[in-house]
């Protein structure tokens, strides 16, 4: 079943990539089941059933808030503008991590979004 959670209690952490299940959306809201990078820091995942994913894809334009990656032998961007806080049960499996580098890009253009 599409979304149903590897385990009861999957080990998430900042920077891992997972399959998410991201149906049902509305509108503009990134849909189906893709590749999402966590941005919520690991801690919340120990005390919390959500974490906060950034959805990744092959088929978007660049943007200052979009990350160049390159993930399963694709290039892509992961789409900062438009994370979203899913419930674990959304996530179908783990497929790696990002790079030191990008995951750093990816937090300071973070911090550049919601700064003052």
């Amino acid at each position: 079943m599409v979304g149903r959670v590897v385990t009861k209690n999957p080990r998430i952490k900042r920077g891992d990539i997972w399959l998410v299940n991201l149906d049902p959306t509305r509108g503009s809201e990134i849909q189906k089941t893709r590749p999402c990078v966590v941005v919520s820091p690991s801690e919340m995942h120990d005390y919390l059933r959500t974490a906060i994913m950034a959805p990744m894809t092959t088929g978007s334009h660049p943007a200052p808030f979009r990350i160049p990656v390159r993930h399963a032998g694709k290039t892509g961007l992961i789409l900062l503008d438009q994370i979203r806080t899913v419930d674990k049960i959304r996530l179908v499996k783990r497929s790696g991590a990002l790079s030191a580098t990008v995951l750093k890009a990816t937090l300071s253009t973070l911090a550049e979004i919601f700064a003052e």
